[in-house]
């Protein structure tokens, strides 16, 4: 496993392909009130790459036109905050997407662990560590071990989603789960401007 650590926004001319596994790291789970402090990215490859986001940063062109790209498919696990964290922060809104929770959601009915640590355990028999989950994301400098604890939550989606598309074209849900993510931008949107616990949909 490599990390390439990057300041500000991706290196030009950087391709991670057509399908690109993200991860945010905020100061908290209130995008308006918690800032952005890093993007991880992995192309499959088993390489990582990070970008470090400045306090007070708005703009990120590389990364923006990567998660603006049409052709260029975003692969989250809870896509709905990322979205919206680099939404917030950039002007940037992530489309197309995959959510992997949305699909373990959708064919995994038997159990409330739609987790990533859980999916892992599961689908790939992969163990990670959460360790690092609640540390210091808005350090000056992050350590080798915060940097490894963010790359193992994009590393493996690309395997994740593979187990998990079999399983929704073997209950009939695929076509249901695609509109779920095509619908997810704007439930990112949502939250921003307001609706974060509010069912639009009930009476």
């Amino acid at each position: 496993m490599a990390n390439h650590l990057y300041q500000g926004d991706l290196p030009d001319g950087l391709d991670l392909g057509p399908v690109v596994a993200i991860d945010c790291e905020t100061m908290g789970l209130n995008p308006h009130r918690d800032r952005l402090c890093l993007i991880q990215m992995s192309g499959g490859d088993g390489a990582c790459h990070l970008v470090q986001v400045a306090k007070g940063q708005t703009a990120a062109p590389n990364l923006a036109a990567m998660l603006t790209n049409p052709d260029v498919l975003k692969l989250f696990h809870f896509g709905r905050f990322d979205i919206a964290a680099m939404e917030n922060a950039f002007g940037a809104l992530a489309a197309p997407v995959y959510c992997t929770k949305i699909a373990s959601k959708m064919v995994r009915t038997f159990t409330d662990r739609h987790g990533l640590k859980n999916l892992l355990q599961e689908l790939l028999g992969v163990d990670i560590s959460k360790h690092q989950q609640q540390s210091d994301w808005g350090a000056e400098s992050l350590t080798d071990a915060q940097l490894d604890y963010a790359a193992s939550d994009v590393l493996y989606l690309h395997a994740l989603r593979d187990k998990l598309n079999e399983k929704l074209a073997r209950e009939g849900r695929m076509e249901l789960a695609q509109s779920c993510f095509d619908f997810l931008p704007t439930r990112a949107k949502l939250d921003l401007a307001g609706w974060p616990e509010i069912d639009i949909f009930s009476h």
